[in-house]
């Protein structure tokens, strides 16, 4: 099945949303971007998720990422959707959404992009697309995928904090270890030697004693953006 790999630029594709009809490079400029589908309009698992994104939207936009979500229903299905995914947020249930939804009936991006689920089917035996999360640099290259099946909904705490290690080591000679969270130390990273690193984090460098006696386990403290 066709799909993106890391590294990969998104395709420059052209669809109708429920924010008008765009070009994907377009509406992402010089963003960073979150691409989430979903396996269909008007179901329990989708409308938490998506009324979930809606929250987290604004915290989104202050790291300036865009959203927008696919579902394999058409435009005017969607807008009626948003009505109840505004009503679960317990907002007043408006067609407006702030990420527009792209409108997939076809199923002709999801097949594109890998995100078909082979063991979830509508009640005419057609696939419905998975939960997938595509996260995007400025440079359209594709910096993340998180592959869920229709029966499990994300944590869009965890991309969001996904997004926040992404930011950072794009930028700084740093990787995030394991359960990290904006604030917490960083690790060096491996191909970065003593001297350099020194330079680099003025604020210290915390190595830990191993076993191997091998100094690769060096923190420092969370650098400024």
């Amino acid at each position: 099945m066709p799909g993106l790999l890391l590294g990969d630029e998104a395709p420059n594709f052209e669809a109708d949303t429920t924010q008008g009809k765009i070009r994907f490079h377009d509406f992402l400029g010089d963003s960073w971007g979150i691409l989430f589908s979903h396996p269909r309009d008007f179901t329990p698992v989708c409308t938490t998720e998506l009324g979930r994104a809606a929250k987290l939207a604004p915290e989104f936009a202050k790291r300036n990422v865009k959203m927008i979500a696919l579902s394999i229903d058409n435009v005017n299905d969607h807008l009626s959707w948003s009505k109840d995914i505004n009503a679960y947020n317990n907002d007043e249930p408006s067609e407006k959404l702030p990420f527009p939804i792209i409108a997939d009936s076809k199923r002709e991006l999801a097949i594109k992009l890998g995100m078909l689920d082979p063991d979830e089917r509508d009640k005419d035996g057609m696939p419905l697309t998975a939960r997938v999360v595509f996260v995007f640099g400025p440079d359209k290259k594709l910096k993340l995928s998180i592959l869920y099946p229709a029966t499990t909904g994300r944590n869009f705490d965890e991309i969001l904090r996904v997004v926040d290690s992404l930011q950072l080591t794009a930028y700084k000679k740093v990787a995030t270890p394991v359960d990290w969270k904006p604030g917490d130390s960083v690790m060096v990273i491996p191909s970065l030697a003593d001297e350099e690193a020194k330079k680099l984090f003025p604020e210290g460098i915390f190595t830990k004693e191993l076993p191997s006696g091998k100094k690769y386990l060096r923190y420092t403290p969370q650098p400024n953006p």
